[in-house]
């Protein structure tokens, strides 16, 4: 069922993937995280390839520039359509969950703030780089200085809103500017009726969840969440569920559906909002799954970069991959079976995924270290020689 609510039970397109499939994922699953992190390639690119294999990688900046998605907190830095944009404004209005030091500047230097709006409407879009006499010492966010943070106050609170640059940068823009008018003159709904759709939109992505599994799709708070399901629940909106070893009340939206079979095939991003919850991974899939990348290498188990790998229904393996870009090869530095043995057939679907992801990120080689379980056989299954 949460294979099917995520894309999963669909079969790729098999002809030129255009912007109508890119909206059915969007449409399906309602976010998709943004990271930062480019050792493979923009995280926020993988969701897509996952449901949907090559597609053109200039979908999302179009998309965004047309007004379709825009960026905002969400799960956490999302990618949205637009349409959404008035279940944040209760989120915007009370700033809530805006962290400390942004919050402190905000209170401290409102005058900064304004300024920044002001010179946002006379010159931008602008990113922070852009401005000169740039204000305040770095900060503890990623040397973020007080022009910076001045600027994310606006984007968090919604007076502008934001696109990314090639260097993932952010531009801001006046909210008027970047959004469609319809969007932004009638009154948004309460903050009740918001977390009501965001709840719904999350068990219809999910397929079915805990009360902590949805709340934590929009980030909501789970406790205050408990009293809305049961509202949800009363209004047939969702229904109550049962799964076999989990605990306390279970929701599933009404249309979810349990197919006969799952023939996925796909290389999950770690912010992949099939896996983002680590918890429910496990309980779902049987699968431990940690992200390795700010552990230090001589205690990585894993590696780097990790993407498990979907086979039908199950989490079969895990690889860990670095696109070298100077070289045009896809390196596969690590390469782990889930089973003590695992089948041929996992590493010859898994080299297929290879050489495809290799293709749509124009990449000419697949190599393959000898570090992990599966090495060997997807060395051989690639018909290549180890590097």
């Amino acid at each position: 069922m949460a294979l099917a609510a995520q894309g999963f039970g669909d079969k790729r397109p098999t002809g030129r993937v255009d912007r109508r499939h890119v909206r059915k994922v969007f449409d399906r699953i309602g976010v998709i995280q943004i990271d930062s992190v480019n050792v493979l390639v923009r995280s926020q690119e993988l969701p897509l390839f996952a449901r949907l294999g090559p597609h053109p990688r200039d979908v999302i900046p179009k998309m965004l520039a047309d007004g379709e998605l825009f960026e905002y907190w969400a799960h956490e830095a999302s990618l949205l359509p637009t349409e959404t944009h008035p279940l944040f404004r209760w989120k915007m209005q009370s700033a809530e969950g805006m962290w400390g030091g942004l919050a402190r500047l905000a209170r401290e230097q409102p005058a900064l703030v304004e300024a920044l709006l002001t010179e946002v409407g006379a010159r931008g879009p602008l990113a922070a780089s852009d401005i000169e006499g740039r204000a305040g010492k770095s900060g503890p966010w990623w040397g973020w200085d007080h022009t910076k943070q001045a600027l994310e106050v606006l984007f968090f609170t919604g007076r502008v809103s934001a696109r990314r640059r090639s260097n993932f940068e952010r531009e801001y823009d006046l909210v008027e500017r970047m959004l469609p008018a319809e969007l932004l003159e009638p009154e948004p709904p309460s903050e009740a009726g918001a977390w009501k759709e965001l709840l719904v939109r999350a068990a219809r992505a999910h397929g079915v969840g805990t009360a902590k599994d949805l709340a934590d799709y929009y980030r909501l708070n789970t406790v205050r969440c408990r009293s809305i399901l049961d509202e949800l629940v009363e209004d047939g909106r969702l229904v109550l569920a049962a799964v076999e070893g989990w605990k306390g009340p279970v929701y599933a939206h009404p249309d979810a559906t349990l197919p006969r079979w799952i023939r996925a095939r796909a290389l999950l991003s770690p912010f992949d909002s099939l896996i983002w919850e680590r918890s429910r991974t496990e309980r779902v899939f049987d699968f431990r799954y940690r992200l390795e990348i700010y552990v230090p290498a001589p205690k990585r188990v894993h590696g780097y970069y990790v993407l498990p790998f979907l086979l039908g229904d199950c989490l079969v393996a895990r690889v860990d991959l670095k696109a070298d870009r100077q070289a045009s090869t896809l390196r596969v530095r690590g390469a782990f079976g889930e089973d003590p043995m695992p089948s041929p057939e996992v590493a010859e679907e898994l080299a297929a995924e290879l050489v495809l992801l290799a293709e749509w990120l124009g990449l000419e080689h697949v190599a393959v270290d000898p570090n992990g379980d599966l090495a060997p056989a997807l060395v051989r299954a690639l018909k290549l020689n180890v590097r």
